[in-house]
């Protein structure tokens, strides 16, 4: 493992966030094969043919950029497209089978399972010889993988929360208003100042990153761009609803300690503490969130739909699955020295 202190090209610094700071849309993304320029070919304003979907890998760059971008559309959309476009048909019908080609991938891989209370068991118990990314980075992790992770996770932390909105209103009664709760502290409870994107930006302007929304869309791989559209796939969808809350779970359930180890990872690397603000935030907020979504989400759910916990069960490991990728993806690169961004040290500045 090298201990150089290398720069990062692609990640580069703008102004503190400030309360006047606008809300802008980001701009298109470079396309990543056929799929994804036939999509950002069509938000441009100049529709093709769309290819087909046979071959193309479900995991892959060009479908899961193509998702994204297809997904964006509901929540800021990008700089010169159309807000009509969020509703466009074609799209939408293209975006129905890159769904399908990700949805079937994720239930061949993961396995099935209806054991919810069990399942939540197991994520709470942290195994002796567990590693990942926020392990390595507590213990052996230098400033420039602390900021390539954090780059990473802008994608969907300046959206924070707002996948799992989409989930309100397709519950009821006592569910329903837990998860309000959940959100409402999300939010910032009702101070924009408290709320986790903004705190989350205000960590990458002190890191010296971009805090601008979608900044580091070029430089995600696959396996970032997966983790974010399985929460809006999710969450756009009412027959998933359920998929949503295990994902949202799995969130909660595992945040805790991985954030107390990156506040730790920040104060050994000698971070300011506009940037260990957001994850300690977390280790706090978190384990609440936990409390609430067991106990007052998921039970309430299943005792009206117990015909669910195979969904639940399903959001929770799928989000595990896509979590490792990542993991394994980041500490592969950074074993050998090596930058974890797409396209490495050549990554273009955003």
């Amino acid at each position: 493992m090298t201990t150089t202190m290398r720069p990062t090209p692609s990640l580069t610094p703008t102004p503190p966030v400030s309360a006047a700071t606008p809300t802008t849309a980001p701009a298109l993304p470079e396309p990543r094969g056929p799929v994804s320029e036939a999509v950002l070919s069509a938000l441009r304003g100049d529709p093709a043919e769309p290819p087909g979907l046979d071959g193309v890998e479900p995991y892959g760059d060009d479908l899961q950029l193509a998702l994204y971008c297809c997904y964006e559309l509901h929540y800021r959309g990008f700089e010169g497209v159309d807000d009509a476009r969020e509703w466009d048909p074609a799209l939408l019908s293209l975006r129905a089978g890159l769904e399908r080609a990700f949805l079937g991938a994720l239930r061949d891989d993961v396995p099935a399972g209806t054991d919810v209370g069990g399942e939540l068991d197991g994520l709470l118990v942290e195994h002796v010889d567990s590693f990942g990314v926020s392990h390595h980075l507590r213990r052996d992790g230098e400033q420039w993988q602390l900021r390539e992770y954090v780059a990473l996770r802008s994608l969907y932390h300046l959206k924070e929360a707002d996948p799992q909105t989409f989930v309100i209103p397709r519950l009821d009664g006592p569910a329903k208003a837990a998860l309000v709760t959940v959100q409402h502290d999300e939010y910032g409870a009702g101070d924009p100042g408290r709320a986790h994107a903004r705190l989350f930006a205000e960590m990458m302007s002190e890191l010296g990153l971009s805090a601008a929304y979608g900044a580091y869309l070029d430089s995600a791989p696959a396996e970032m761009l997966a983790e974010v559209n399985f929460m809006s796939l999710c969450g756009l969808h009412r027959a998933l609803r359920a998929v949503l809350v295990g994902q949202f779970a799995f969130v909660e359930l595992t945040s805790s300690p991985g954030s107390d180890r990156l506040v730790k990872a920040m104060r050994r690397l000698g971070c300011g503490p506009a940037a260990v603000r957001f994850y300690a935030e977390h280790v706090e907020a978190d384990a609440v969130h936990e409390q609430l979504l067991r106990r007052e989400v998921i039970a309430p759910l299943l005792d009206a739909e117990p015909g669910l916990a195979s969904d639940i069960v399903f959001g929770l490991r799928c989000s595990a699955f896509l979590a490792d990728r990542l993991g394994e993806r980041l500490l592969h690169h950074w074993a050998r020295g090596e930058s974890g961004l797409r396209g490495g040290t050549e990554a273009g500045t955003p």
